[in-house]
Parts: C-alpha cells; sequence; structure tokens
C-alpha cells in the first residue's frame, strides 16, 4: 500500500494556486473566424504596425512567413510587421480548415501574398489561433511558412 501524503500550503502558496475566473463560453462562427482574416489583412493594408499588432493577444507568439525569429511580445511583434509591410503585402486565403472551440478558434490552410516593392507573390502555409481573454478576442499563435517549392 502506498503512503498518503498531505500537503498544507501557507496562505500566499495557497493564493497563487487559484484559478482564473472561468470565462462564458463566447464561441464564433466560420464566418466569424473569416472575419478575423479579414480583418487583420485590412490592418495589413492599412501599413500601420501598431494596428496589426493591436490584433495579437499581449502573449501571442508570432512565428512569421519572412523571419527566422519568433515573436513572442508586443515589441518584437511590431517590429516584424514594421519590415514587412515595408512590402505592401496583400492576402488571400486559398484553401482554410477551421476548427471551433467554447472560446477558442483555430484557422489553417494556405494564403498567398501579393508583396510590392519589388513585386513579388508568396505561397505560404498558416494557422492562426483566436482566443477569448479577458471578453475579448484576440490572436493567440499565429505561424506562418512559406510553402516548400
Amino acid at each position: 500500500m502506498l503512503p498518503v501524503l498531505a500537503l498544507t500550503l501557507e496562505a500566499p502558496a495557497a493564493q497563487a494556486l487559484q484559478l482564473a475566473p472561468i470565462q462564458a463560453c463566447s464561441p464564433l462562427n466560420e464566418r466569424q473566424v473569416e472575419g478575423w482574416f479579414d480583418l487583420w489583412n485590412d490592418a495589413l493594408a492599412s501599413g500601420d504596425p501598431a494596428q496589426v499588432a493591436q490584433l495579437y493577444d499581449r502573449h501571442a507568439l508570432l512565428l512569421p512567413t519572412l523571419s527566422a525569429q519568433l515573436r513572442d511580445t508586443p515589441e518584437a511583434i511590431t517590429a516584424y510587421f514594421a519590415t514587412f509591410l515595408a512590402r505592401h503585402p496583400s492576402g488571400t486565403v486559398t484553401h482554410r480548415q477551421i476548427e471551433l472551440g467554447c472560446n477558442l478558434a483555430v484557422d489553417e490552410g494556405t494564403y498567398r501574398f501579393a508583396l510590392h516593392d519589388p513585386e513579388a507573390q508568396v505561397d505560404a502555409r498558416y494557422t492562426f489561433v483566436y482566443g477569448r481573454r479577458e471578453g475579448e478576442w484576440r490572436i493567440l499563435h499565429h505561424h506562418s511558412s512559406l510553402v516548400p517549392s
């Protein structure tokens, strides 16, 4: 028979283990998830990296298409988009799968970017994970990688 372990926590440790309040389930539908890509693409068209970065959660992770550096702070995400937006990108989804959850949605597939200055077309695979935190939907994770030739 295994011994039973008793654990007594001091007040600060017990408080640290308290869970965050449970949020009510507020799912998105497929059209709303598609709308998030449109919102993100419109933010790209604005040319303002801060406008794009504000769509990401403050703890988001961006694994960008045209940079090997992962971006995990608002400042790093903004810096990536400052460089990317200089190419005046415009994205189009070419294939998509959407998975819906309670306060989470995943949009994954492929997209094509028309880039300008210099002119180019980039095909990439993507995953956006959207989550509802503190009553607002944000991008929690965004992974984009070039489609191998």
